[in-house]
């Protein structure tokens, strides 16, 4: 980097200036909180928990406590890039920084998809939800989400803290409220499960294990995408307020939010109800409260739902927009695309990538009910690759720490580098399982189809423009 570079990062850590690349600094402390603790709470936990249930039993939730610890793995390791260098562009920035600029060009552009994919995913899941009460097309109420969450995402980065800010909010209390009522049908026994409840269920359906060990580790990648998304607070580091302070914070709840929000609210729910009484592509919450005999309660965690999905779509749609930018301010991506409004919003980028979430819509209108399988397997392998990199790049900047060749981070990752090994060697498992699983497969045949046509158009790039191609090199 040169030192003009240098500066410029050093000013937009200290929480000064505009952000860095001419964002503005609108999301505060409480925002950033919330999207740090909402971003994981989405359609993985809500929808795709039914069909891991329905594949693992009780054991689902080891799956999630072991999944879990290395997610804090992970989010420690981008804490300390983060603390070391926060810019916008985040993965990306120190995957070309650590790796090269072809690494920053795949990894940006593959978490650009990432988004567009779980994008499609969370509208198919929000138009899933509209169903339980009226009986209109899914792809009717697809393409409404979309244009509605696109609208608000053009005025402002202020105006989307406050939304997603509001979108957790009621995840986070529907969600605790859920197992407080759970807690009282097991000790107060009131509802239609109130004799039936009890903590035995987790055994004694078949035991922990009823379907084997091998069927919990199969369901690891339903569990992975799960915890997709709690990397945001990284696109989110050039546009928060004061980030030395924030981001660390956000970090540092990861490990309570996954103990409260997937392990005890599964244990609370397959305490209720017994797990074999739970349907693949039903929200198992929903199904708890429909055998409780709450109607009105489900009715309202349908909501929740639908709610979750559509924070989850909107915060797609804020990634995306900031990512092609940041691509395209490298050299890697079509200038226009570095176009801002003048609330801090890049429109070019957020209009094409919204564009392209309509696929949504037509993959709704041709396979309503196979919709999110299709898509939810693809979001995950592209989704992972994100982590992949800000592993690889923690390892590769804490042997340069160590050599004293850069400057130690002030949020440095306990148990590193080994963790982060770990958290390698976990993911490496877990898309080995996506390759034995028939339904996942399809994900790892169009992986290399994706590396490909990044390859071709990296090429091209170079031989158009090489000093644009090797941008990361020069600073």
């Amino acid at each position: 980097m040169t030192s003009t570079q240098v500066d410029k990062d050093h000013h937009a850590a200290d929480g000064t200036g505009d952000g860095g690349e001419g964002y503005q600094r609108g999301l505060g402390a409480r925002q950033i909180q919330m999207i740090a603790i909402g971003g994981a709470i989405g359609t993985g936990l809500f929808l795709g928990a039914g069909k891991a249930i329905h594949q693992a039993g009780p054991s689902l939730v080891l799956a999630y406590a072991i999944a879990g610890l290395v997610i804090f793995f992970i989010m420690r390791a981008l804490g300390e890039l983060l603390m070391y260098r926060p810019v916008s562009g985040s993965f990306a920035e120190y995957a070309r920084e650590f790796v090269g600029p072809f690494a920053g060009f795949v990894t940006g552009w593959t978490y650009w998809l990432f988004w567009v994919v779980t994008g499609i995913t969370e509208v198919t899941a929000a138009a899933t939800y509209m169903t339980y009460w009226w009986n209109i097309p899914q792809w009717v109420s697809a393409l409404v989400f979309t244009f509605v969450l696109y609208g608000a995402n053009l005025i402002s980065v202020k105006l989307f803290g406050e939304l997603e800010f509001w979108f957790s909010m009621v995840k986070v209390t529907a969600i605790v409220g859920m197992i407080l009522i759970c807690a009282g049908v097991l000790t107060v026994g009131f509802s239609d499960a109130g004799d039936t409840a009890t903590v035995a269920h987790l055994w004694n359906q078949g035991g922990f294990f009823p379907n084997g060990v091998g069927s919990t580790l199969m369901t690891l990648q339903i569990v992975m995408f799960a915890f997709l998304a709690v990397e945001l607070v990284g696109v989110t580091a050039g546009e928060s307020k004061d980030p030395k302070t924030v981001l660390p914070k956000a970090i540092n709840t990861v490990p309570w939010r996954i103990a409260v929000f997937y392990v005890g609210a599964l244990v609370m729910i397959l305490s209720v109800v017994p797990w074999t009484e739970f349907q693949p592509g039903v929200s198992p919450f929903v199904a708890a409260f429909e055998k409780m005999g709450l109607q009105a309660g489900a009715a309202i965690v349908n909501f929740v739902v639908l709610t979750a999905a559509l924070s989850s779509c909107n915060s797609g749609m804020y990634s995306t927009g900031r990512m092609l930018r940041d691509l395209a301010l490298n050299g890697q991506g079509p200038k226009v695309f570095t176009r801002l409004t003048r609330g801090g919003t890049p429109l070019v980028g957020l209009t094409f990538s919204a564009a392209l979430m309509l696929v949504g819509v037509w993959v709704n209108y041709v396979a309503p009910g196979k919709a999110f399988e299709y898509v939810v397997s693809f979001a995950t392998i592209s989704g992972m690759w994100a982590w992949i990199m800000i592993l690889v790049c923690q390892i590769r900047y804490r042997a340069q720490c160590d050599r004293g060749a850069l400057p130690p981070s002030s949020f440095r990752a306990p148990g590193a580098p080994w963790t982060s090994w770990f958290a390698l060697c976990f993911i490496g498992m877990v898309i080995v399982m996506m390759g034995l699983d028939e339904g996942a497969r399809v994900s790892l045949y169009c992986a290399p189809v994706w590396a490909l046509l990044l390859g071709v158009s990296y090429l091209v790039l170079k031989a158009r423009d090489p000093e644009g191609a090797a941008f990361a090199k020069r600073r």
